[in-house]
């Protein structure tokens, strides 16, 4: 952007999207005439569900130079090692498994898995369950954080568990510390110019804000980008079920060791996900209306939860699928206006950072003009769409049959080519990752993620049929990589001791 251009960009919509939205404009224009300013309604709340992220989390703490023992404590954060999957599959020995994120280590042990899973795809009768052959899981197991001791020079991918209300709150201190001007005001109307571009908007105080540019950040309504400037909404209900959750707050189990996993456990029409923070547990099941009422769902909820009549939940709606555009004219789409992929990976705050990022990269690369829209556009839509079929996956290939609705997703038919070519590969014993490197998507999911998900899942032949392994197939010796990664582990102190430490 020219140093000779000052422009007024506003966001429109508070919350975790549009504080971190704001946030990193801060940060990336700091020196730059650029003013920027949140208009947040006090009149509104945020959804609030989604309290897990991936890694890259990290990497947007790390961009504003905002450490762990910082922000951590006031947004009640804990780590995240991965997710743990339980019910998804109803083959004996495959009940659960854990997706860990990847660490440095993996290339010590990964090899052996993947070499395993592919000797069973071809019938031979190796063990290949992904839980003993990554380092992650184990530390989950054993509720040790994702910290080593000096002496252990190896990183770990990790994610974080939060309360989303308590860091949208942070990063608006953060950001308004910085010169962010934080305007309380409910946008009544978007006016429009003769170009199509927003110009203002009209609050129903009768105040009327201009600016330059506008983010959307106003949830699932999209005033802006879907409202006023009529951008298509592209709904993915044709594979992705889920439309309703039900969700609650409970104390830890055990507040001295509070675990660093994700579970998300399948039930009759969906799954409940279980979030463990340092003040208590957020749980939530996320369901289709077309095979469970609500009421249905709540006692279901209920049920697994071990909660009495008393306890409080609440229902929300979700709106799943993504906009055609997530740039048009002179506004830019985050968070749920954006679109929204169901919380099963916790990309919803990922999928924000990365357009966030791709549009500030573009923006300084030469400013508004429709080649850099159309290619931010199209990077955007790939990612959101690879995110798409990973969790797709998730319900396709499951393992279970005791139910209409896992009946129904068995047989989702409305897959991608990528995702169909990515399946075939697995059934015909091929080579998964160069399959993924073929596709170029390992960007979106890694070779780990996808041998994980289906060699969780038990997806192999009947091991009626499996044949037993020649002494050339036995290559890896996994004694002596239960021995390595269980002393790589005696390297981390526990998950409560690394929060207490900071």
């Amino acid at each position: 952007m020219s140093e000779a251009a000052p422009i007024d960009v506003c966001v429109v919509g508070g919350g975790t999207a549009g504080w971190m939205a704001a946030s990193m404009m801060a940060k990336f224009w700091a020196d730059q005439p650029v003013r920027l300013s949140v208009v947040e309604s006090p009149d509104i709340g945020i959804v609030g569900v989604g309290e897990g992220s991936t890694p890259s989390l990290k990497g947007f703490f790390d961009y504003l130079d905002i450490d762990e023992a910082e922000w951590m404590p006031a947004c009640q954060a804990t780590y995240k090692l991965g997710i743990r999957f339980v019910g998804w599959s109803r083959r004996p020995g495959f009940g659960s498994y854990f997706h860990p994120f990847p660490s440095d280590l993996d290339d010590r042990s990964a090899p052996a898995f993947y070499y395993h899973a592919f000797a069973r795809r071809n019938g031979v009768d190796l063990p290949a369950h992904p839980d003993r052959f990554f380092l992650n899981t184990l530390l989950a197991d054993q509720r040790r954080g994702p910290h080593a001791d000096h002496n252990f020079p190896f990183r770990l991918a990790y994610g974080y568990h939060f309360d989303a209300q308590l860091i949208g709150r942070f990063l608006r201190g953060w950001a308004t510390r910085r010169g962010v001007e934080h305007i309380e005001a409910t946008v009544a109307e978007v006016e429009r110019g003769e170009d199509g571009d927003i110009q203002a908007l009209r609050c129903s105080d009768g105040r009327r804000i201009e600016a330059d540019f506008f983010v959307d950040s106003t949830g699932f309504r999209s005033l802006l980008l879907q409202r006023a400037l009529g951008v298509r909404f592209l709904s993915f209900a044709d594979n992705l079920f889920n439309d309703r959750a039900v969700v609650a707050q409970t104390p830890l189990d055990d507040p001295t060791a509070p675990p660093c996993e994700t579970r998300a456990t399948a039930l009759s029409a969906g799954w409940c996900w279980r979030i463990p923070l340092t003040a208590r547990s957020g749980n939530g099941y996320v369901y289709s209306s077309r095979f469970i009422e609500p009421e249905a769902a709540e006692r279901e909820f209920r049920d697994h939860l071990g909660l009495d009549a008393d306890a409080g939940v609440r229902h929300l709606e979700m709106k799943v699928g993504r906009v055609e555009s997530a740039w048009s004219n002179n506004c830019l789409a985050v968070g749920l206006s954006q679109g929204f992929v169901e919380p099963l990976e916790a990309t919803a705050l990922h999928v924000v950072q990365e357009t966030v990022q791709r549009f500030l990269e573009a923006f300084e690369e030469g400013g508004r003009t429709a080649r850099l829209r159309e290619r931010f556009n199209h990077q955007i839509n790939r990612r959101v769409e690879g995110i798409r079929d990973y969790i797709v996956c998730h319900y396709r290939a499951s393992q279970r049959d005791d139910s209409e609705y896992w009946r129904a997703c068995a047989g989702i038919e409305a897959l991608s080519p990528s995702l169909r070519e990515l399946l075939g590969v697995w059934f015909a014993g091929g080579d998964l990752a160069e399959e993924i490197k073929r596709q170029q998507i390992g960007a979106y999911y890694a070779p780990l993620s996808w041998h994980c998900l289906l060699g969780g899942y038990g997806v192999y032949p009947d091991p009626a049929r499996l044949r037993s392994p020649e002494a050339r197939m036995q290559r890896f010796d996994l004694a002596r990589i239960d021995d390595f990664l269980a002393r790589c582990a005696l390297n981390f102190r526990a998950h409560a001791e690394q929060l207490a430490h900071g």
